[in-house]
């Protein structure tokens, strides 16, 4: 059996249909075994589409949160007053407060309130398998140095430069290769492509999810899509934070949209 994405929520939501569309990311996954939730958007609209959708959410016990950014993790609380969530998995230093200059950007909650929901918190340093076709990644090697960060992004108390080696992703296995899953590629997609195909020696078909390209100069746009073709990748289906720019070259998905892998 192929694994299934959908997305639950997106920046933007095909036209004749009774879905919500906000800045945010939230994935449905489903393989042969489970169901689980990889990020639930800002507001949690999300748990709104899922519903449209006719999707079953007391079947979901998982949720992997990508990082703390407010559009990725602050639908969690709502989406655990309808899911009997379990367990939660986080990069390291998940709770470390998130910026955007002096402007709060954090997901809103902290680790109490997963205590005082009985949900336990599995910490992704490195690489943890979560299904026989699912694993989470982190750690990521920088290797493209014009694969840069905004400034603009703080964290901690102290607000240094945030450097987003929190930032976990997800991997699929697709065939005899791999799906790559990502809610923001803040260290760079290439730099995640290029790592995850050197850890696991297999080849990268399919690049889902936000890229961080929005704003990005049009040499940057030109050389992410180049290398990305030259590192194997057959197939990329970005949405979100991806830019209009980079994804007029592609298939974009949106609020809706569901892939098999």
């Amino acid at each position: 059996m192929s694994v299934k994405l959908t997305v639950l929520i997106e920046n933007t939501a095909p036209e004749g249909f009774e879905l919500i569309a906000e800045h945010g990311l939230s994935f449905l996954i489903e393989t042969a075994r489970m169901k689980f939730i990889f990020d639930c958007g800002h507001t949690g609209a999300a748990v709104d589409n899922a519903k449209t959708l006719g999707i079953n959410l007391s079947e979901i016990k998982i949720v992997v949160l990508s990082h703390s950014h407010y559009d990725h993790s602050g639908g969690f609380p709502k989406l655990s007053d309808c899911a009997p969530i379990e367990k939660v998995y986080t990069g390291e230093n998940f709770w470390e407060e998130k910026f955007s200059n002096e402007t709060y950007r954090g997901c809103g909650f902290d680790k109490n309130f997963l205590a005082a929901r009985g949900i336990e918190q599995k910490v992704c340093r490195d690489v943890i398998q979560i299904d026989e076709d699912a694993w989470l990644i982190g750690n990521f090697k920088r290797r493209y140095d014009f694969e840069t960060i905004p400034k603009k992004f703080l964290r901690g108390d102290k607000k240094i430069p945030d450097d987003f080696s929190d930032e976990i992703i997800l991997v699929l296995r697709e065939g005899d290769g791999l799906a790559i899953v990502t809610a923001c590629s803040h260290i760079g997609i290439l730099n995640i492509v290029a790592d995850v195909r050197e850890r696991f020696s297999m080849p990268i078909f399919t690049v889902i999810g936000g890229l961080h390209l929005t704003g990005a100069t049009q040499e940057r746009i030109d050389k992410t899509f180049a290398e990305l073709k030259n590192l194997g990748v057959k197939k990329i289906l970005p949405c979100h934070c991806s830019g209009e720019d980079f994804m007029k070259r592609c298939r974009r998905i949106q609020t809706g949209s569901s892939v098999e892998i």
